[in-house]
């Protein structure tokens, strides 16, 4: 809220891509901590529950970057004035939901907005929650995955530290038209390519099998690279062009899509609200074909009962020829055994 008060749409082209360069370096850092915990069990003792002990080792320095952050941002409250503009504040009653969704569809700017936040968070999680999935069953043991998604978040830093870098020239050159579409290009191509070889992985298991992998360690590195690039493009291209988007507002607009959608954890809402819909329509469907299926089940079972009563061979009863029937052959054998009676 502080840079969007104070930073104006060119300046903003120059130094946003700047001002997460020093937050995703610690991506680098914190993926060589994780692999250096991980490589650390291998070498504890037997009994001794390595998972634990790396698992408190990378806890406590946690809770001392918290404490940091805590005392720098209460340091920065105290001791740093903060410039006079920054300081009105309007006393604004809060939208409710629905009123915040009349104000989101009056406006095709704010929508488009909100379209651009939602849209992603969707996009990444389906993505994201499939290549976990694989990279489960590819790296079953905690310590292997751990290892794995050390490496990971060392590569996506590097990856992110080189975007920002580039995206200042990115935005001079091309403009933001350009800049917010890199993001879901990459997300697209990626994703085509992940999906592809989870979906198709017979075709293409001889050409992995040439380098050495199965369909489901390539899918998984993939859907590394796919997870790398998207997220060093959101970082370095999708968040600065969201911010810049904010900055034409005025200031109420600005207050609502901040407290709105300012962020993919404050859109939760509103994923959740279409998790409602899908959910609500999922049980309507499940309930409409309950009824559905035991329609055709009762018709199925009916069927089965006519075919069974029509199988059921009903024996004829012959009074004059007694060869075949039972009851034939006891009216001519009872004449037999009364004669000697009657003499």
């Amino acid at each position: 809220m502080f840079i969007l008060l104070i930073t104006t749409v060119d300046e903003a082209k120059k130094f946003y891509p700047l001002f997460g360069l020093g937050a995703n370096v610690a991506l680098i850092f914190s993926g060589r901590t994780v692999k250096y915990f991980s490589n650390l069990r291998k070498n504890l003792g037997p009994g001794v529950d390595g998972w634990a002990v790396s698992l408190k080792a990378m806890m406590s320095i946690v809770v001392g970057m918290g404490l940091a952050i805590c005392f720098l941002y209460w340091w920065v409250n105290r001791y740093v004035p903060l410039p006079t503009r920054s300081l009105k504040k309007k006393n604004k009653p809060k939208m409710g939901t629905m009123e915040s969704l009349k104000f989101l569809v009056s406006s095709p700017y704010i929508r488009d907005l909100a379209t651009l936040v939602v849209a992603y968070g969707i996009s990444i999680n389906l993505v994201e929650v499939t290549w976990k999935s694989k990279l489960k069953a590819q790296f079953p043991s905690p310590n292997e995955y751990s290892a794995f998604m050390g490496d990971f978040s060392t590569c996506t830093g590097i990856a992110t530290f080189t975007m920002m870098l580039l995206s200042q020239y990115v935005f001079d050159k091309y403009g933001w038209g350009v800049a917010a579409k890199i993001t879901p290009t990459v997300l697209l191509l990626t994703g085509v390519a992940f999906f592809s070889l989870i979906l198709f992985g017979g075709p293409f298991a001889p050409l992995v099998a040439k380098l050495g992998m199965t369909p489901l360690l390539a899918a998984v590195y993939v859907g590394a690279l796919q997870n790398i690039f998207s997220k060093s493009a959101k970082y370095s291209l999708f968040d600065p062009c969201k911010e810049m988007a904010y900055i034409p507002l005025d200031e109420d607009t600005k207050q609502f899509m901040i407290l709105s959608f300012g962020s993919l954890a404050n859109s939760t809402p509103y994923l959740g609200m279409i998790l409602l819909v899908i959910v609500t329509a999922w049980l309507a469907a499940a309930k409409s074909l309950e009824g559905q299926f035991n329609a055709l089940r009762s018709e199925e079972e009916l069927e089965k009962e006519m075919e069974r009563a029509s199988s059921v061979k009903i024996p004829v009863v012959s009074q004059e020829e007694g060869g075949n029937g039972s009851l034939g052959e006891s009216t001519s054998s009872w004449p037999e055994k009364s004669a000697p009676t009657n003499i």
